[in-house]
């Protein structure tokens, strides 16, 4: 294999490894690889070798029928040949990608081991006593990748992190609450908080139902109001980008507010069918982010790129 040129060079992944990227990128449908179509392409490289890396790490903790055990092995294997890609060269194609997004941009390892923590975590437990636990969890298998985006895009500054993690976490619990059935009946996972099922008198037979009961419907409820809080919080992050990242910025924001909307509009009923905006709703998530991105922003203030 080609040795990658030095990080003060125009460094470029051999087409061995971008080809694999890129394939991971089109064998899911979700948002993240489709997005930031107005990067410039080295900024979109990165991007998708950045995506790669959280597929396959999330493949290895989910997808196909190994033991508990033979997951966590493949997990450590995993983060010894990602710690190739900060510094060496790493065995599997995907990560030889991400290896030049590393030097090209001098990211750090911190957020990627994280990602691979918070997949440990899933091995080691499937349920959750606390709403503080959860967001724990939520810190290290969903923040984390807001940062890796950040990072590559050129904001390494403590006040967008935070932005960008509590729009992370918003996303991430918003998921958990359309997919309560799904995580249950697939991966015998709760993500909903024992504390919080007690106190809405709650229990996991009442989440086997086909339907979801009152108490089930204001159990979710509530949790909704809670992903809507963190999703307000990091809500103005597209404000304090580069322009050509604002409107992707400003969609994930929307998108995550729509499936609030979608799980209101269920009456809070995400056991009998999943909710989710649809195809119109995207179309008209991405015709309301981008009319609010026209919008002047409050007292002048804009990207600084």
């Amino acid at each position: 294999m080609p040795r990658l040129r030095s990080p003060e060079g125009d460094r470029r992944a051999d087409p061995g490894p971008r080809a694999a990227a890129r394939a991971a990128r089109r064998a899911h449908d979700e948002n993240f690889p489709v997005a930031f179509r107005l990067a410039p392409r080295g900024v979109r490289d990165d991007l998708v070798a950045i995506y790669a890396f959280c597929r396959a790490t999330d493949d290895i903790g989910d997808e196909g029928d190994r033991s508990r055990d033979e997951r966590l092995e493949a997990l450590d294997d995993w983060e010894t040949d990602l710690l190739l890609a900060f510094g060496g060269e790493p065995r599997d194609p995907r990560l030889r990608a991400l290896a030049v997004a590393t030097s090209r941009r001098r990211l750090e390892p911190e957020p990627f081991l994280r990602l691979i923590e918070a997949n440990r975590m899933d091995q080691r437990r499937n349920r959750w006593g606390t709403y503080e636990e959860l967001l724990e969890y939520c810190r290290h298998s969903a923040a984390p990748v807001g940062r890796m985006v950040l990072d590559v895009i050129g904001h390494r500054d403590a006040w967008r992190r935070e932005m960008s993690e509590a729009t992370c976490i918003g996303l991430q619990l918003i998921n958990f609450w359309q997919d309560v059935r799904r995580d249950l009946d697939d991966r015998d996972r709760v993500y909903l908080p024992r504390e919080d099922m007690d106190r809405f008198g709650v229990d996991e037979e009442h989440l086997r139902l086909p339907a979801a009961t009152r108490a089930v419907r204001g159990l979710i409820a509530f949790e909704v109001a809670r992903a809507r809080e963190w999703l307000a919080e990091g809500a103005a992050l597209h404000r304090f980008v580069g322009r050509r990242y604002a409107l992707d910025i400003r969609m994930f924001t929307a998108g995550g507010l729509a499936l609030c909307d979608a799980i209101e509009r269920s009456g809070y009923d995400t056991l009998s069918r999943r909710p989710a905006p649809g195809r119109l709703g995207r179309a008209r998530i991405a015709a309301g982010a981008m009319a609010r991105l026209m919008r002047p922003a409050p007292g002048g203030l804009e990207g600084d790129g």
